[in-house]
């Protein structure tokens, strides 16, 4: 969203802010690279966690100087948005008395400039009063990188469903045998849920390529059950904090609920070294900071689609 001499905040050439994008910054909507929730992607920006969530525009001054500047009209932004997404142009110019803060830096990785000033940089420590906000590092795994990889699987959920085959969660007939090679496969553990390792899948960019499906076989059938007692431990954490979110709810935005289908919706719930996606109506995908790059499918079972309705009455949906 290159900005142009009418699409600035402020007017004047030093004053002026050419909008290359924008984002929101809600309860329900929110960059998750920045936090399990609301109140912590706030943080992250120094902002109070108001109800209503703030509009965040991403531009360059006159001098190329990186700028985040806050609004408080969020439905703005969201018509600009929305606009832009459907190939429109939109003049994104908030109000002077929306403007809730003028950050340094963005706090978001962006890959495109305004044309006709420098090259984007921080401004200098004369022109900000507090350090430039920087997206957060996801060169390697860790929590930033393990949420954007859930964003990817929500964003191309068909894509990742794909790879997985029913089958991969029902137990065989010789189910002992079956545990003895495959000890993640669901067996009526205490999560109400088939786990599937041998379906496990890698992901190998946080830009969302579809990862590999399975494990090498040379890795030999040691390591695969070393790596499925971690993920079908970690996947019982998971659902069992997933369901206490039921009980006592999280922090707004741990669990976030978005349209799907007719009959379904997308689930997105995220915690403590953990994020989830979920269709209502079919299965789940689970992310682990102990696991890097790993997306262990998680299976229906007998107690799944309970708990998948319960999280879709208590989440936070777009307005």
């Amino acid at each position: 969203m290159a900005g142009t001499d009418e699409e600035a905040v402020a007017a004047g050439d030093d004053d002026a802010l050419y909008v290359l994008t924008a984002v929101l910054l809600t309860p329900a909507k929110f960059p998750s690279v920045l936090g399990d929730d609301y109140p912590e992607a706030c943080a992250a920006l120094g902002l109070a966690p108001l109800a209503d969530g703030y509009g965040l525009v991403i531009g360059q001054d006159g001098g190329g100087a990186r700028w985040t500047v806050v609004v408080d009209d969020v439905s703005l932004v969201a018509v600009a948005i929305a606009s832009w997404d459907c190939g429109m142009e939109y003049d994104l110019s908030p109000g002077e008395r929306t403007v809730v803060a003028a950050l340094p830096g963005w706090p978001l990785a962006v890959a495109v400039a305004a044309p006709g000033v420098p090259a984007p940089h921080d401004p200098g420590p004369e022109l900000a009063d507090r350090p430039p906000l920087c997206p957060p590092d996801t060169a390697t795994w860790g929590p930033a990188q393990r949420r954007l990889g859930a964003d990817e699987i929500a964003l191309q959920w068909a894509t990742w469903r794909d790879q997985i085959d029913d089958g991969d969660f029902a137990l065989p007939a010789d189910g002992a045998k079956q545990q003895a090679s495959h000890p993640a496969t669901g067996d009526g553990d205490s999560t109400g849920a088939n786990t599937s390792t041998s379906t496990s899948t890698d992901i190998e960019s946080a830009e969302g390529q579809a990862g590999r499906k399975g494990q090498d076989a040379a890795e030999g059938a040691a390591g695969e059950r070393r790596t499925a007692g971690v993920e079908r431990s970690g996947v019982r954490r998971v659902l069992a904090e997933a369901r206490s979110y039921v009980d006592t709810p999280p922090p707004l935005g741990r669990v976030r609920s978005s349209f799907a289908t007719s009959d379904a919706r997308t689930l997105r719930a995220d915690g403590p070294g953990w994020s989830l996606v979920a269709r209502t109506d079919d299965i789940a995908f689970v992310l682990l900071d102990e696991e890097p790059g790993e997306v262990v499918p998680v299976g229906r079972g007998p107690e799944l689609p309970a708990l998948l309705e319960a999280l879709d009455k208590m989440a936070v949906r777009p307005n």
